[in-house]
């Protein structure tokens, strides 16, 4: 027995294996305290994001509460990881000085061996640190159609490492995060639909402008349509005159996703407004063909 009396045994019981245990309970409460901290503030994130949903500001900024949601949970899952990480290496860390391990080449070793990793590994710690700041900015969210560069398409998922985002093919691609170079959130804010009208050149613009007016006005209006404007659709005037046709241009501010709707609906109350009014559609350009 390496102790010459039990007096001596039950010092050292008394000792080091206490103070490990000690450390061990005090690591476990301060993991579950944080835990249940961090819970707490995604909560009331969440809670807020809910309550936000059906508020009109939010409608008109576009802001979407479910990616405020995702957020919320996405962030309160990055700080657990991290605060189980930082409390576990500091439990374990003092456990080996409590039963004497020399921490001095330890920590030397485990420096050079995280030099070397940091080297084998900088793309994965690019991606990660690029995943990191595209949560908490913000940039993006599930749910949102954006440009990466590398694709267009809408996010199904975002993660520390990489972007899943299906375009309109159907394609999923997978994007990583350390590749992003730019964004271009088409979901976030408000969006802009620009809406070209043509009709017969030899048509009047004091004729012509009215009846576009009065269709914009009435889709406006529609209660089916109203709540997907940001404000009324405004009418531009002539764009262009050229190859027989003129062109009305019309500008509606819209919620985001709304861009490509909108201007079909508009364009449909158009072509049956000017049928009406027995207003020409510029003439079919002609093409030569061999016999």
């Amino acid at each position: 027995m390496p102790f010459s009396t039990w007096s001596e045994f039950g010092a050292w019981l008394l000792g080091a294996p206490v103070l490990v245990l000690v450390t061990i309970v005090m690591a476990v409460i301060a993991r579950w305290l944080a835990h249940r901290a961090i819970k707490g503030v995604v909560d009331n994130a969440v809670e807020r994001a809910e309550q936000n949903r059906t508020s009109s500001a939010e409608r008109l900024l576009g802001v979407d509460a479910e990616r405020r949601r995702q957020r919320a949970l996405t962030m309160g899952s990055l700080l657990r990881s991290v605060a189980t990480f930082v409390i576990a290496t500091i439990a374990i860390l003092t456990v080996m000085s409590l039963i004497g391990l020399p921490l001095g080449p330890l920590l030397a070793s485990a420096g050079v061996g995280g030099v070397a990793l940091g080297f084998g590994a900088q793309s994965l710690v690019k991606d990660f640190l690029s995943g990191i700041f595209m949560i908490v900015e913000d940039q993006y969210g599930v749910g949102d159609r954006i440009d990466t560069g590398e694709a267009v398409g809408t996010v199904e998922e975002v993660t520390l490492r990489v972007t899943r985002l299906r375009d309109a093919s159907g394609v999923v691609w997978f994007v990583r995060n350390g590749e992003i170079v730019r964004i271009g959130n088409q979901s976030q804010g408000w969006a802009m639909a620009t809406i070209d009208l043509q009709v017969a050149a030899t048509e009047d613009p004091a004729r012509v402008i009215p009846v576009v007016e009065r269709v914009v006005a009435e889709v406006y209006a529609d209660p089916a349509w109203a709540p997907k404007f940001v404000e009324e659709p405004s009418v531009a005037g002539i764009e262009s005159v050229a190859s027989g046709a003129m062109t009305i241009r019309v500008f509606a501010k819209c919620l985001p996703g709304e861009q490509w709707g909108v201007p079909r609906r508009i364009r449909e109350r158009a072509k049956a407004a000017f049928d009406a009014e027995k207003i020409r559609m510029p003439p079919v350009p002609y093409t030569a063909t061999e016999h």
